[in-house]
């Protein structure tokens, strides 16, 4: 049996750009991300800290690094799924996230869930 058999976690990403919270002519610019979190291997695991690279059109760079998500460290059985929202700020119109969580297993076993990468962009902007 494979790692990927016993240890895999799925990411998926929903964002939303929240114009009645953003300045535009400060450079504020507010999106919210929806995360699902699927456990798809064959042991529990449980999130223990994220990382996390937001970068916007400028090139600007910030690193987020902390315990668990939204205050908690999600447990998840073979076939549960976590679910939350949170924000990102950015300075331009058009930015990117990316980054992982890092989870162990029941076992002891450490390894990471990517969180691939997605758009933030104000609607109209990206085809």
């Amino acid at each position: 049996m494979q790692n990927k058999d016993l240890y895999h976690v799925d990411v998926d990403v929903q964002v939303e750009y929240l114009e009645e919270h953003s300045q535009p002519q400060h450079h504020r610019y507010l999106f919210a991300y929806t995360i699902v979190i699927s456990n798809q291997g064959q042991t529990p695991a449980k999130l223990m800290t994220r990382k996390w690279a937001i970068q916007d059109a400028n090139g600007k760079l910030q690193e987020v690094f902390g315990d668990g998500v939204v205050g908690e460290q999600p447990y998840l059985k073979p076939g549960e799924r976590y679910r939350y929202t949170s924000s990102a700020m950015i300075e331009t119109s058009v930015g990117s996230m990316s980054g992982s969580y890092q989870m162990v297993a029941d076992d002891g076993y450490a390894f990471d869930a990517l969180i691939p990468a997605f758009s933030l962009s104000i609607p109209r902007v990206l085809h």
